[in-house]
């Protein structure tokens, strides 16, 4: 049975969103896959993860500080995003998300909606 249909079957009353942001895709990725495998070792039904456009800043420096300007280099940073939904969160659900240590470089944001 997929997540849509016990989707239907249930009432939403309460969701909470994860948001995931990380400039490496792989070390966002593993963050991610730890997040579900936790939510799903307490029954909880989710949707996602859902991949966000990713972020690109751009930044161009010139490589002399006096003379030769039209010599510059550009670098960027790319943030990659996930959206996880956790539907009708339980008690032991939050209390073991809250829990978990993630690696440096991940940001987590939560909302309960």
């Amino acid at each position: 049975m997929s997540t849509a249909t016990k989707i239907k079957k249930t009432e939403v009353t309460s969701k909470l969103r994860i948001r995931v942001r990380a400039n490496d895709s792989r070390l966002l990725d593993n963050s991610v896959k730890q997040i579900i495998e936790t939510a799903l070792k307490h029954d909880a039904i989710i949707n996602g993860p859902v991949p966000l456009p990713t972020e690109i800043k751009k930044y161009t420096v010139n490589r002399s500080a006096f003379i030769y300007k039209d010599s510059r280099e550009q670098f960027e940073s790319r943030t990659h995003r996930r959206l996880i939904d956790i539907i009708n969160p339980n008690a032991k659900v939050i209390e073991a998300l809250t829990n978990m240590t993630l690696p440096t470089g991940v940001n987590v944001d939560v909302k309960m909606m």
